[in-house]
């Protein structure tokens, strides 16, 4: 296990080399390491990002995931929100959390925010269309009504039984400049980016804490056989309050690619 000590040095040579003003060099530090491949991304790069509770859950049966992370783990979400170009969120994460997705605990600029809305089920009156931060598109169905939401591009897509092809957003988004990507939830979302084989990275941050019951992490498919789970190639770090785990998905070999995750609340 490696100790993250992110120092404004550190933080200030990541968004150069975020913004091309530096090149990757090979990482000095724990923190270089962890932080340095999104940053020096020179194509399409996807990250997911998962912050359960020592049992795997994300929030409490009624919905309270709140200071689930400690601040340690806030602070490394927020670094990776910073560092990409877009950060992508389920309808029902927005309904749930109402979250900003900004960058307030770290100094780094803000993503755009992407909300995949395949049937228009929100209403415009959520808060990350009234609240003056960084962009907002809205991926919706071709055929879902026409609503509007302040102030967001709306892009439409074909949207099939089990959604929109998780292949046709990011191509979607790298049309409009948009290649380095943070994949945050839910748990259906980020398993269907998982499970079409397009995650480069997983991080998966855990804090001391035990729900006992709640939704978990990911919702894959089920499988029989242990045979059939991922292995990914797994750095661990410390992060301080938080430990995480970096799982290197891309070079990954398995057979769970292709099964078809039905999103029934678009999560």
């Amino acid at each position: 296990m490696r100790n993250v000590t992110m120092t404004d040095e550190i933080w200030t040579r990541l968004l150069d080399i975020r913004s091309r003003r530096r090149p990757m060099a090979a990482p000095d530090a724990a923190a270089m390491a962890l932080y340095g491949p999104i940053a020096s991304a020179p194509g399409d790069f996807v990250l997911a990002q998962v912050g359960q509770s020592l049992d795997g859950r994300i929030a409490t049966p009624k919905g309270d995931a709140r200071d689930i992370s400690g601040p340690d783990g806030i602070a490394h979400l927020h670094r990776c929100r910073a560092l990409v170009e877009a950060v992508i969120i389920g309808v029902e994460t927005v309904r749930l959390d109402n979250p900003r997705l900004s960058v307030r605990a770290v100094d780094g600029p803000c993503p755009v925010r992407v909300v995949i809305d395949c049937r228009a089920d929100l209403s415009g009156e959520e808060g990350l269309f009234h609240d003056g931060g960084a962009p907002v598109i809205v991926i919706r169905g071709r055929d879902a009504p026409r609503k509007s939401c302040p102030g967001a591009e709306i892009v439409r897509l074909d949207c099939g039984a089990t959604g929109i092809d998780p292949q046709d957003i990011l191509a979607a988004l790298a049309a409009r400049g948009l290649n380095r990507i943070l994949v945050e939830g839910g748990a259906r979302t980020i398993a269907r980016f998982i499970d079409a084989g397009l995650v480069d990275h997983l991080h998966v941050a855990v804090a001391p804490l035990i729900i006992g019951s709640g939704p978990s992490g990911l919702s894959l498919p089920p499988i029989d056989r242990l045979t059939a789970a991922y292995r990914p190639q797994t750095e661990v770090y410390c992060l301080g309050s938080d430990i995480l785990f970096d799982c290197r998905l891309k070079s990954t070999a398995s057979g769970r690619h292709g099964e078809k995750i039905r999103m029934t609340d678009h999560a």
